[in-house]
């Protein structure tokens, strides 16, 4: 049989579903109270002797058991857990301990939502994720039982999706006491609760049922159930140790391996990965008899801030003061730098705190980059608003694809025309999604990157974006007239990235420099060569223009960009040097002298820079990705932060740290 919970005007009734009919029960009566010898019994009377009949399309359908005693969440099948921990970057080997006791955890009773309700995001999550399970229901009381005797209290099983905030989870692993705040946010249940005489098992017993999951009509995976390493009867019997189980108590699978997002993220191809759940995804779970859960998810708002306590055996850090002079005032917000031309400013100018432009002509105007996530963007648009209510944004130039210059597009008007190079839309469109970036405030990388990067981007919130690519790109160069004024965009890139423009204003005299240029902080060659950046330094130079906003940094001129020149040739030159002198790159980085450049922020970046110029002499250099070359640059500050002699650091190991279910 097949019991379902529905909502009437009279309240909550429980019925019998009969093909598309449910017959229901007499009003007053829940599946809960039914549970028991009673329940088959009741649901044939049902069939027979309907209290009311109605139409499964004319009513909603919620949880089965809409407020169960207790929830029980199990790790059956122990290939979703080596297969998440794969993804996190581990082996996926796992200790002793999961071959001889099955897991679970405690979930939230009071966060149960029905098959077809919207599911609210985990506040403060940008990595938010379902989990297809299949759930028992216990149907009569029992304490101390078998495992045989445990199959025989289950009274039906139904769909059980465990909706889970990865990056909650990942921090909170941390603790090292349980989950937490990552899985307390919903448990669907439903549609409804069938009765295992009406399932297919397997000949160990196990349920055999096959199970698809899809988001937005596109399928993420398919796998079967009779695959549990525990069976349920195992689980239940070593939960029943000493407790009294009680009816309605509901016992989760774990996730059927690959029905879920987390399995399939690969830190070593991220272009890959279709992203976490966002705003307005549907959620489709399927399995044989239990029938389908369909759900859209939906952004939550974000939740009051909590001061961190202090850590008395931290290190303090040096003060970052940005140590550049300039003639404007390098504070947050909006400044004028040419006629009908200004400068959104984001100090310090290190990781995400990136700089903006405005330029307004007769009736329109150009957006010159958005910021690093959505809140800096909303602020920054609302503090424009003074000139764009009178000169609407018709056009976006994105510098390059770094997400602290493209995060934000998504607030842009529809009708604002994004514009980029050729090579900067490449490279939005083969990066890793927006919301990944959350791993650098929330992975366990050890105990010197990790500090490092939650210092550098713990105050950014990467929820809920969803990256604006370009309507239109051109190649080298593109003259705009907005409003009546002429814009020059010239690619002199791959530098910084594989493509960087540049917007000139020639009427102002203004140039908007990207992240080209950074000013009092130090640059990165993410792309290169750099040859390609001195070069592109001599051709800012020659455009002429008297104020030159960088991507980074204060307000700056001419001499902003020669210096930035000139720290690139000393790089080259200590380089090279190294090179001769038979040093590989990291004792090279670790011996650099940085002359004047030493008061730069993030001076660091030594690292990448002449990591990338070793690979231009010899490019058979091993290749580094991204967080081996922030493990070695957090090293390198590490040691400069104490004073110890600067030997070269090696690379530390990635993991993010998440348990799933």
């Amino acid at each position: 049989m097949r019991f379902v919970t529905y909502a009437s005007a009279d309240g909550d009734r429980t019925g019998v579903l009969n093909g598309e009919l449910i017959h229901a029960l007499p009003e007053g009566t829940s599946l809960l109270g039914l549970l028991g010898p009673a329940l088959r019994q009741a649901g044939e009377r049902a069939l027979t002797e309907p209290a009311d009949v109605v139409a499964l399309t004319d009513v909603t359908l919620k949880s089965p058991i809409p407020r169960p005693p207790s929830i029980r969440d199990c790790l059956c099948f122990l290939d979703h857990l080596r297969a998440c921990r794969k993804a996190a970057g581990d082996t996926g080997a796992l200790e002793p301990v999961w071959y001889e006791i099955p897991a679970f955890y405690f979930a939230n009773p009071a966060t149960v939502i029905g098959p077809y309700d919207d599911v609210p995001i985990s506040p403060g999550s940008a990595w938010f994720d379902f989990e297809l399970e299949i759930a028992a229901v216990i149907g009569t009381a029992g304490r101390d039982l078998t495992p045989e005797q445990a199959e025989g209290h289950i009274a039906g099983y139904t769909l059980f999706c465990d909706w889970s905030a990865r990056d909650l989870q990942g921090l909170e692993s941390q603790l090292k006491i349980g989950q937490a705040k990552g899985k307390d946010g919903a448990s669907t249940l439903g549609p409804w609760l069938v009765t295992p005489d009406e399932l297919p098992f397997g000949p160990d017993g196990r349920l055999a049922l096959q199970v698809r999951a899809e988001v937005n009509g596109e399928p993420v995976s398919a796998g079967r159930t009779d695959s549990m390493d525990w069976s349920f009867g195992e689980v239940i019997s070593y939960a029943s140790r000493g407790v009294e189980l009680q009816p309605g108590d509901v016992f989760g699978s774990g996730t059927v391996p690959g029905c879920c997002l987390a399995e399939h993220l690969d830190f070593g191809d991220l272009a890959a990965f279709r992203g976490w759940l966002k705003d307005g995804d549907v959620v489709s779970l399927r399995a044989e008899g239990l029938g389908e859960v369909r759900q859209t998810v939906r952004a939550s708002a974000p939740p009051p801030p909590l001061a961190a306590r202090h850590d008395p055996a931290a290190k303090p850090r040096r003060p970052r003061v940005n140590p550049a002079a300039s003639a404007l005032p390098y504070t947050k917000g909006l400044h004028q730098v040419g006629d009908g031309v200004w400068a959104w400013l984001l100090p310090d100018g290190g990781y995400g705190w990136s700089n903006a432009g405005l330029i307004a002509g007769d009736g329109a105007s150009l957006l010159v980059d958005t910021l690093y996530d959505l809140p800096l963007t909303a602020e920054m648009l609302s503090g424009m608003r003074p000139v764009t209510d009178r000169n609407p944004l018709s056009h976006a130039v994105l510098t390059h694809a770094n997400g602290d210059h493209t995060h934000g597009g998504q607030l842009l008007p529809a009708s604002t025309r994004v514009i980029a190079a050729e090579g900067t839309a490449h490279e939005m469109r083969t990066e890793m999604a927006p919301e990944l970036t959350a791993a650098l405030q929330v992975m366990d990388l050890g105990p010197t990157l990790t500090p490092y990067l939650r210092d550098r981007f713990g105050r950014f919130d990467f929820g809920g974006i969803r990256l604006r690519t370009p309507d239109q790109t051109f190649d080298r160069r593109l003259t705009l007239d907005v409003g009546g004024r002429e814009v020059h965009l010239i690619d002199l890139g791959p530098a910084h990235t594989e493509a960087d423009t540049v917007v000139h204003v020639p009427d102002a005299g203004v140039l908007f420099a990207g992240d080209l240029l950074f000013i009092g902080c130090t640059p990165i060659v993410w792309s290169g060569p750099i040859a390609n950046w001195i070069a592109a330094c001599d051709a800012m130079i020659g455009l002429g223009a008297s104020t030159v906003v960088p991507g980074h940094g204060p307000v700056t001129d001419a001499d902003g960009i020669r210096a930035v020149r000139d720290y690139f040739r000393h790089i080259v030159e200590q380089a090279d040097a190294a090179y001769a002198k038979g040093l590989d790159f990291q004792e090279a980085a670790f011996g650099a002298d940085l002359a004047e450049y030493t008061g730069w922020l993030d001076a660091e970046r030594v690292v990448v820079n002449i990591y990338r110029r070793y690979r231009e002499i010899h490019p058979d250099q091993p290749v580094l990705d991204r967080f081996a070359l922030f493990a070695l640059m957090a090293e390198w500050d590490s040691r400069r932060q104490s004073c110890a002699p600067r030997s070269a650091g090696r690379v530390v190991s990635r993991g993010a740290g998440f348990e799933p279910s």
